[in-house]
């Protein structure tokens, strides 16, 4: 597009350079910028453009531009803000969305910029704003519509105006109240609430009463009799009458109309598809209630505003004045545009160009102009993406057979097969109680029954909790950073074990390639660190590598370890963590890639071409907020804009779309039955990709139920979690909230129920402390997950049927590094290595369940039980199992040797003796710890594990 420097106005300096809204007026067909003050007042004889930043999480800046005219606007001052829009969204690149905003008609966009609503006063710039501020207050009725934003109205003060239909707002002097018409909705009274605490302040500096009034109560109280005290008395209220503000039926059909020279010509044509767009070109697309402008990237700024012109008069020629016009430019369309055509091809993301930015800042850069900010947006953070939760809480995972599942020892809990359904259920501390997360994992090579038989089983768990816990899920290959950090060291192999998969390899007559110890497997590692790496096992030959892993190798008694070129230090790392989970006995063979062996070639089949490229996975979006309605088997969505908290209401389901996670909220006022489909509606949301976004049919999708919202749902918001505690409808809440002043209000807060747990004896366990949450590894918790396999065996060896599961705390170790002799150490040594052996060889164990925060009281605790745990807290402090932390334990301990930072690092000449490897900086003396790491080691125990690893890293003592 040519831009001429004669067609910028200089009032549009700077705009659109910082998230936010920016409004200008026209005054003499020249925009004016209006006072932030003053953002949200809007006069009826006026005309307005406003623009709208926002920053994405791409770095790039996004920009809707509107332009608003009030009934009493001019033509001419409606058509120069037409005209300044174009002229702004040249200077801005050419990119932005534009919509026309008529008085009335406004589009819930817009409407969202100035919540909880707009109310045009009466008045403008070419009048003088001759309306005159009375001192005496003047009555006024507004009528309420909308469940998600309000279309405010005001209509005149009398009883016909009044219907069962809407919501009225009567404004008194003294008083506001608020008319509920039988016919509306529970939401649109709620939200018509917020309408009048907006008027309450606004105009009456916040003190004044408010009043309810339900349609059809006649003279009960005292606050309906003073209502209809100001009509004269009650009467019967007449039926809606239709008028002209009823919007235009959108089954009008949808018709294409080319632009040439001003006139729009319709376009023949049997369908809609994309290729009737010429990129020389400008397009009317007709869709009854709105009307959409296309304008091609070659069209010039003068052909541009001649569309716009043949869009009003198109719409004058029709008698639709009040219809929105939307307009947008190619390879920038919005998706309620694509999603007219039959067919909109499925293109690779359009990289945004700075070619017309380029040009129009260097124009405005020779008038002196400033144009800082024009060309770049905000850098894109480079941070690995976080999980969001508690990493110190209690697992149990049930493998599904058929219509079964059953219980994995905890040694098992994390080795999972392709082949297979599992079920896991996360007990963590939350903010002010335990919070549980309910999941099922369905492997790639598992079988529909048994995805089946998880889903309904993973339900139930749900809804014998009463809906308290959240639920995830997910599907191999496109597991979210939560899941791994909730399973840390996670392995998954190839085959499976249920008889479903092996009936169904069976039928089919496939090969079963289930993973046996002493045959030819190849393993990708992968993750970021100790508490988040994975071993996947792919196809044994020479095309599964990649540059940007690390591999294993397993050859009957043969290892060998790959080191891809393009991999970390820290990754490199992760391949001998691994190794102890999958053969911890036996010395691996190093394969640096372009130096291999020839026996690791040929166990792999021979060499073969393979990619470097890291895998891809989908990165989060910027969140969309979705309102849902599921009839009959039908889901229909409203999206929400610049939504927050109160969005939320307890009758409905919401969908928020993340793009890499779908979140699924579900109210507690919804009607039981629609709570149980919640899976089914998020799966619906991913099916029909409603933002063609091209949305992976495995995409994670959780279930968050109010009042039990956790930090991986509410991260999105500005949380206030009294807010979902309450009680009652939401007109009910809002109203509370209105009359206490703002605030939410809770008698009793409701106290969750604790997670129980669906199999086995329930234990008794401590009432938790209050602590914030926590989304990586603290310190002041006794860690007891994220063990070595070893650690794991010889903790169950100890371990009887009836006692606790690994998963809660064990005993508390006085000393967690004590002094000890060589011998000592060496005959510990020799038992530790004698169980890790038998690893493999244990026998099944009975089924152990985590702490249950609920006691039985009618279940008398057992002596015997008691006695066998308390040997088993003996042998465990006898044998000072090195892997727990002293709880609050962070500066030098009492008999702790230590040693100069130059015996503990890893490349050391002459290394510490007998220490725990993996906590190298506990052996450093406070004054040195402070020294190198440049902090207290309580300091130091506070950050996330994952920052604590790569300061380890820079000091070598990871």
């Amino acid at each position: 597009m040519s831009v001429s420097m004669r067609d910028l106005d200089p009032a549009f300096q700077g705009a659109g350079q910082k998230a936010g809204i920016e409004v200008w007026r026209i005054e003499n067909f020249k925009p004016v910028p209006v006072p932030q003050s003053s953002y949200g007042k809007f006069f009826t004889g006026d005309s307005y453009v406003i623009l709208k930043t926002v920053a994405l999480k791409s770095g790039a800046l996004r920009h809707d531009i509107h332009y608003w005219l009030g009934k009493d606007t001019s033509q001419d001052e409606a058509g120069a803000a037409a005209l300044k829009t174009v002229e702004l969204d040249a200077a801005l690149g050419g990119r932005a969305v534009q919509y026309r905003e008529v008085q009335g008609h406004e589009t819930e966009r817009f409407l969202s910029y100035f919540k909880p609503c707009i109310i045009p006063q009466e008045g403008g710039i070419a009048s003088g704003f001759k309306h005159v501020e009375s001192e005496e207050h003047k009555i006024r009725m507004f009528t309420c519509q909308g469940k998600h934003v309000v279309h405010v109205k005001e209509v005149p003060f009398a009883r016909s105006s009044l219907n069962h239909d809407d919501i009225f707002i009567l404004d008194t002097a003294n008083k506001i109240f608020q008319f509920n018409g039988s016919n509306s909705s529970i939401q649109e009274r709620a939200k018509a609430l917020e309408v009048v605490q907006h008027i309450k302040d606004t105009y009456h500096d916040g003190k004044c009463d408010i009043a309810t009034v339900e349609d059809g109560k006649l003279m009960s109280d005292a606050d309906t009799g003073e209502f209809w005290g100001f009509f004269g008395g009650f009467a019967p209220l007449p039926r809606k009458t239709v008028t002209d503000d009823v919007k235009i039926d959108d089954a009008i059909p949808t018709q294409l109309l080319c632009v040439e020279k001003g006139q729009a010509e319709p376009v023949a044509a049997d369908s809609l598809t994309k290729e009737l767009l010429d990129t020389n070109k400008c397009y009317l697309l007709d869709c009854g209630s709105e009307i959409y402008v296309w304008m091609g990237r070659s069209t010039s700024l003068d052909e541009r505003k001649a569309a716009s012109g043949a869009a009003e008069e198109y719409l004058r020629s029709k008698d639709r004045l009040k219809s929105n016009i939307i307009r947008v430019i190619e390879n920038f369309e919005t998706v309620a545009f694509r999603s007219k055509f039959d067919t909109w091809p499925q293109s690779a993301e359009v990289a945004v160009s700075e070619d017309g930015r380029g040009k129009v800042a260097a124009l405005l850069k020779r008038q002196g102009l400033n144009v800082r900010g024009l060309l770049k947006a905000a850098p894109v953070s480079k941070e690995e993406p976080q999980p969001y939760i508690d990493c110190t809480g209690n697992l149990q995972v049930w493998r599904v057979n058929g219509q079964e599942k059953i219980l994995l020892p905890v040694s098992d809990q994390s080795k999972f097969y392709s082949g297979e359904c599992y079920i896991f259920q996360y007990n963590y501390p939350g903010e002010d109680q335990e919070e549980c997360l309910i999941g099922t994992w369905f492997g790639k090579q598992s079988v529909e029954d048994e995805r089946n038989s998880a889903t309904s089983q993973a339900n139930k768990m749900v809804e014998s909790l009463k809906f308290i816990a959240s639920q995830l899920q997910v599907y191999e290959g496109s597991e979210p950073i939560l899941f791994f950090a909730i399973f840390q060291s996670f392995l998954v192999f190839k085959g499976g074990l249920s008889d479903g998969y092996k009936n169904f390899i069976s039928e089919k007559e496939l090969p079963d390639d289930t993973f046996k110890d002493d045959g030819i497997s190849l393993f990708r590692v992968q993750g970021s660190g100790p508490e988040n790496m994975q071993a996947i096992q792919v196809e044994p030959v020479a095309s599964s590598l990649n540059s940007s892993y690390c591999y294993i190798l397993l050859s009957g008694s043969l290892v060998f370890t790959w080191i891809g070129n393009l991999t970390t230090p820290e990754v490199q790392e992760l391949v001998e963590r691994q190794l102890d989970v999958i053969k911890p006995n036996l010395q691996s063979k190093l394969q640096k890639e372009g130096s291999e062996s020839e026996q690791f070639w040929e166990i792999l089949g021979g060499k073969s071409e393979y990619p470097s490229q890291k895998i891809a996975r989908d990165a989060e979006s910027d969140p969309h907020l979705f309102s849902c309605t599921f009839l009959k088997g039908d889901l229909k969505v409203t999206e929400i804009y610049n939504f927050n908290q109160d969005d939320l209401m307890t009758e409905d389901i919401f969908i928020l779309d993340c793009h890499s996670s779908i979140f699924v909220w579900v109210g507690q006022e919804v009607d039981q039955k629609l709570k149980t489909q919640a899976l089914v509606i998020g799966e619906k949301f991913v099916k029909r990709d409603f933002l063609l976004e091209k949305l992976s049919p495995q995409v994670p999708v959780y279930i968050i139920n109010e009042g039990s919202e956790p930090q991986f749902f509410t991260r999105f918001f500005t949380w206030d979690s009294t807010k979902s505690a309450m009680h009652g409808n939401s007109f009910q809440r809002r109203l509370s909230i209105l009359k206490n002043g703002g605030r939410p209000t809770l008698t009793n807060k409701p106290k969750r129920r604790t997670p129980v747990a669906h199999a086995g004896r329930s234990a008794t366990a401590e009432k938790p402390q209050q602590r914030s949450r926590s989304v990586s590894f603290s310190p002041d918790r006794v860690r007891v997950r994220g063990r070595s396999p070893a650690f794991n065996a010889l903790a169950s060896t100890f371990e009887n049927a009836s006692a606790r599961n690994l998963s809660t705390p064990p005993p508390q170790v006085r000393k967690p590094y004590p002094k000890s002799d060589s011998s000592n150490a060496a005959s510990r040594s020799t038992a530790l290595a004698s169980l890790a052996a038998t690893f493999e060889q244990q026998p099944p164990r009975e089924p152990l369940m985590p702490r249950s925060i609920k006691p039985r009281p009618k279940s008398p605790p057992k002596s015997d039980s008691n006695s066998k745990e308390n040997t088993m807290s003996s042998k465990m402090e006898a044998l000072t199992i090195q892997e727990d932390v002293k709880e609050n334990e962070v500066e030098d301990e009492e008999g702790l040797t230590l040693y100069p930072y130059e015996r503990l690092i890893t490349v050391s000449t002459d290394p510490a003796p007998d220490i725990d490897v993996t906590k190298r900086e506990t052996y450093l003396s406070s004054a040195e710890f402070r020294e190198k790491f440049g902090m207290t080691k309580e300091a130091f125990y506070k950050l996330p594990k994952w920052k604590q690893n790569k300061l380890k890293m820079a000091l070598q003592l990871f």
